[in-house]
Formats: structure tokens, C-alpha cells, sequence
């Protein structure tokens, strides 16, 4: 029988840089996204902070890491922390549960590398559920709001007098990435990690090969509007995007470019959209996210009689239950299915039964 490694007594500090090299290794590799690791770095060094960075990794206890997951919890969430008063509001409850399951990895991790007798995390405190009042944001757009939306950049690439300002130029780009974000439905990681040639460009079908979550791919193909919108774009405004930095070789191959020539990233793709959502129709109008608008493309599909299955695969789901979560409630649809209900015509159907001279009827009368 073969014993136990030994247990390495290493830093908190030390183990967490082991720990995020193979984190970038997974990332290399394909396993993990870019985001999924910028938010495993960004958890951990939190961590260490709170653990405090010269201390024994095998001396932490679950109460510790409790008292760490309290403090994080605490403290305010520097996305929306004001600078000057170095105050903001709380992290959510989602927020923190993301960071335990960042550090429950790590552990696990340290656990199968002899850091640790054993796992802290085994006598930690339960998470908390997620109890937070619904980001409007994050909802499926209805029907007509998504048609306003896609006619808004729609008008903005057609129709030159629309255009108010310098970035307005762009709008054939800015067109292509909001239509597909709501036809086809990528991750905006997806999206922003697409290459020329990903997109198989054929005169009678184009198909765009998506790289997954997990190095995973799948190949969609582009409604004849779509691929004409591709086109576009393609052969007329990208070429001069592209001029602007000929000498990056990763903005050669990039599908979707800057103002300046550079690789667009996500949080360009969230302004664009915000500045297509502002121009929208004002009953349509309120504030939405690229993934919000993944949630559209798959509630109006099954909406519309698409089978939850081929929708999931669309998304690139590996279980229908995660594209169960994606289905919100279109506005009306309750009330036209108990309109075409069965039974509801039963109803109307019926003889009605007099029931003024009843027992029952006779008795309550007498109470009166």
C-alpha cells in the first residue's frame, strides 16, 4: 500500500501563484475561457489578501475561510466603487458565491498537491442562496423591442443622415454584432474571439465554426440577411479597420476591429450595443447586455415552436436544463394559452343551473 504524499508546507501566497499557472496552462490548453481565468486571478489574490499572503496554507481552517468569505462579502464591489470616498455598494450574494466556488477550486487543487492535509473548505459554512430582486437588464427582449432594435442598426447602416458622430461610421460593424447577438445568440466571448476564417463563406451557405466554453466548438449557419450583412462588412469597412494596424498580426485575423484597428473586446461590444439601445424607439427602450439579448434568441425561438434541444445546441449547451434557465416569460403568453385553453371552451358550452331555488341556495338566504 502506498502512503500519503507528505504534506508541502507552502505560503498562501506561493500556493496561489502555483495554482494560477495552471490555471493559465488549462487556458492555453483550451480547457478555460480568457475570462474564466481573468476571474479565477482576480478571486484568489483577493483571497491571499484576506488570508493574509505569508501564511501556511495548511494551517488555514474552515472557520477561516469563513470569516474570508464574510469579509469579502463586506466589502464593496470595485466595479461600482466611487474612487474619491472609496466606497460603493456591497457584493451581491451572486458575487460572493462565485468567488467561494473560485476558492473551492483552488483548494481542491491544493488538496491534490499535498498543500493541504485536507481541505478547508470540507467545514466551511453552507453558501448562502441567491435572493436578489430581478436585472431587468439581463431579460429577454420582446419581439417587437428585438425587431426595434435590429431596425435601429439597421437605419444606421442604411441611411448615412442618421449618423451624428465620428463613431457612427462604424455602423456596419456595430449592425453585424447586434444581429448576431440576437439571431444567432454567442456568448459575447465567442463573439469577440471570432476569426476571419472561422466564417466558412460559400455562395450558397455561409457557417461560422464557434470556439466554446471548455475548447469546445460548433458550427452554425447564417440566414442569407446575416451572411449579406457579413459581406458588408467584410468588403467595405473592416479592410480600412485593418490598415490602421497592419503590423498586428492578431487584429489581421480578428473578425471584429476598433476605431483604431485593434481587436474589439467585450466591453466595446457592451458600449455599442448601450449607444444602439439609446437610439431605439422610446415605448421599446431600456437598458440591456449582450447576454440578455443570448437570452432573447432563445426564449423567441422556443416561442415559436423551436424544439428546446435545437435551440440548445445553437447556444451551446451541453444539457437543456441550462437552456431551461435561459426561457423568460414573454409578456401575453400565459394569457393566449389559457385563451386557447382545452377546457376553456367547455365552459361556454355548459347549461347553466339555476340555483335560486336550491337547498343550499334556500339555507344561506335564511341566514341572512
Amino acid at each position: 500500500m502506498v502512503a500519503p504524499p507528505r504534506p508541502e508546507r507552502v505560503s498562501v501566497v506561493d500556493a496561489a501563484e502555483r495554482y494560477l499557472a495552471a490555471v493559465r496552462v488549462e487556458t492555453v490548453r483550451g480547457v478555460l475561457s480568457a475570462a474564466t481565468e481573468r476571474s479565477y486571478r482576480r478571486d484568489v489574490r483577493e483571497l491571499v489578501d484576506l488570508l493574509g499572503p505569508d501564511r501556511v496554507l495548511d494551517d488555514v481552517t474552515g472557520d477561516d475561510v469563513d470569516a474570508a468569505l464574510v469579509r469579502y462579502q463586506a466589502g464593496p464591489d470595485g466595479r461600482f466603487t466611487d474612487p474619491a470616498r472609496k466606497t460603493g455598494p456591497g457584493r451581491s450574494t451572486a458575487t460572493v458565491n462565485r468567488f467561494r466556488q473560485s476558492v473551492t477550486r483552488f483548494f481542491s487543487h491544493a488538496a491534490r498537491h499535498a498543500w493541504v492535509q485536507a481541505d478547508p473548505m470540507q467545514w466551511a459554512a453552507p453558501p448562502a442562496k441567491v435572493r436578489e430582486r430581478v436585472r431587468v437588464q439581463r431579460t429577454a427582449l420582446s419581439a417587437s423591442a428585438a425587431q426595434a432594435l435590429l431596425g435601429t442598426v439597421q437605419q444606421e447602416a442604411t441611411d448615412p443622415t442618421q449618423r451624428t458622430r465620428h463613431d457612427q461610421a462604424l455602423a456596419a460593424r456595430d449592425r453585424l454584432v447586434v444581429a448576431l447577438l440576437m439571431v444567432l445568440g454567442p456568448r459575447v466571448s465567442e463573439l469577440v474571439r471570432a476569426d476571419v476564417a472561422d466564417f466558412r463563406r460559400e455562395p450558397d451557405q455561409t457557417s461560422w465554426r464557434i470556439l466554446g466554453k471548455g475548447g469546445g466548438t460548433r458550427t452554425v449557419a447564417l440566414t442569407a440577411p446575416l451572411a449579406g450583412a457579413l459581406e458588408t462588412y467584410l468588403s467595405t469597412l473592416r479592410p480600412r479597420l485593418a490598415e490602421r494596424r497592419p503590423d498586428d498580426a492578431d487584429a489581421q485575423d480578428a473578425l471584429l476591429l476598433s476605431w483604431r484597428g485593434r481587436r474589439l473586446d467585450t466591453q466595446a461590444v457592451r458600449s455599442l450595443l448601450a449607444r444602439a439601445v439609446a437610439r431605439m424607439p422610446e415605448p421599446y427602450r431600456r437598458p440591456t447586455t449582450p447576454h440578455a439579448l443570448r437570452h432573447t434568441t432563445a426564449t423567441l425561438l422556443v416561442a415559436d415552436g423551436w424544439d428546446v434541444k435545437v435551440v440548445a445546441e445553437l447556444l451551446g449547451h451541453s444539457s437543456i436544463a441550462t437552456t431551461d434557465v435561459y426561457l423568460d416569460r414573454i409578456d401575453g403568453e400565459l394569457a393566449a394559452a389559457l385563451r386557447t385553453h382545452p377546457l376553456a371552451r367547455s365552459l361556454e358550452d355548459a347549461p347553466r343551473v339555476d340555483l335560486s331555488d336550491s337547498p343550499g341556495r334556500s339555507s344561506e338566504s335564511s341566514l341572512r
